[in-house]
């Protein structure tokens, strides 16, 4: 496609990109509670906010607070079933090609959103550090979920919440497999990192 990342076209919603959005029609991409939080901040300034789902509801995704309060947005529309299959626009995203249950559509917008998810780029790891299929890195309880040891474990106790399955190798933040991807749980998750070192250098 001809648009340029950037120009219309954004990984998330940035507050400083929403004003810009003011009496637009916006689209955003994603079932998830970031999806769901993105298009209600969005809907305070575009006219209309399109919350495009290829699923068949919301329901497996978001939290149920958060699908309420987009069902009582009027501005807010959900388009299940439906996938963002083409984007165009010279300098600037233009329009988009839109597959659903009645076919394929184009819809005019200069503004999309994509909340799917994100790459951990663990591949430097190796297969020391164990990871789940995604690629996010095991720690804590995941690592004996099957009642069975880590990979290699020399210690007789269990790995701390946080710790790989390398001794004293601890994970915090959304590279962690089942993290909540919110910045607030980062930086919270990094402290308890930092007490779990501290522990684990009282006991060696």
């Amino acid at each position: 496609p001809g648009y340029i990342a950037g120009r219309g076209v954004y990984n998330g919603a940035a507050v400083t990109e929403a004003p810009e959005c003011r009496d637009r029609e916006v689209y955003v991409v994603g079932a998830a509670n970031s999806a769901g939080q993105g298009a209600v901040y969005l809907s305070g300034y575009a006219c209309k906010v399109h919350l495009v789902v290829r699923g068949e509801g919301l329901e497996k995704s978001m939290s149920h607070y958060l699908i309420e309060q987009i069902s009582q947005i009027p501005n807010i529309e959900v388009h299940t079933e439906t996938e963002v299959v083409g984007a165009e626009g010279d300098d600037h995203l233009e329009r988009l090609t839109l597959k659903g249950p009645e076919g394929e559509r184009t819809a005019e917008t200069e503004w999309l959103f994509v909340f799917i998810g994100a790459e951990p780029f663990t591949d430097w790891l190796g297969d020391t550090i164990e990871r789940d299929r995604r690629g996010f890195v095991l720690t804590g309880p995941d690592l004996t979920a099957a009642e069975s040891r880590p990979r290699n474990w020399p210690l007789r106790r269990e790995p701390y919440h946080l710790e790989t399955n390398v001794p004293g190798v601890f994970a915090a933040g959304d590279v962690r497999a089942d993290s909540i991807k919110r910045v607030a749980s980062a930086v919270g998750e990094g402290a308890m990192a930092v007490a779990l070192v501290h522990r684990y250098l009282e006991k060696t």
